[in-house]
């Protein structure tokens, strides 16, 4: 397949009672879904999957520029916050807010690091694929 043609992902949901399902992918466990109380959390919400779908991909994307720009890192983390707003008369994630955390050995690596984080926010692709904007901030702790 050329890179032009695309690639196509397939997913099942389940629907297992309630409002409860399974996402299944295959060859890979299935993941628990669906609308639970607050006080009860078993599964993972579409809200929560959308918002980690946009991290991955960006976590993703960083690492594939480290590995272009041979650097190396101790650590990454990244939260994201999506933002869940009424809008006229459905709900919205509105926006998405990213919050990550590189640990490094040497400051020398500061400004590749950075360059790496820009390119990773650019190029995620399922980011930019959503409706709503997604915006990041970067702490770059050196090891001592």
């Amino acid at each position: 397949m050329s890179e032009n043609e695309g690639k196509k992902y397939e997913i099942r949901v389940a629907w297992t009672g309630g409002k409860s399902g399974e996402v299944v992918v295959e060859s890979l466990p299935p993941i628990p879904t669906g609308i639970h109380p607050e006080s009860e959390k078993k599964f993972y919400t579409p809200e929560e999957l959308f918002v980690a779908s946009g991290a991955v991909c960006f976590m993703n994307s960083f690492v594939y520029f480290l590995e272009k720009m041979h650097i190396d890192i101790e650590s990454f983390e990244v939260v994201s916050i999506g933002n869940l707003e009424k809008v006229d008369r459905s709900f919205e994630i509105t926006e998405i807010n990213s919050h990550t955390r590189v640990v490094i050995d040497k400051e020398t690596s500061r400004k590749k690091i950075e360059r790496a984080l820009e390119l990773g926010a650019k190029y995620c692709y399922v980011a930019n694929s959503m409706k709503c904007p997604t915006y990041h901030d970067h702490e770059i702790v050196v090891m001592e």
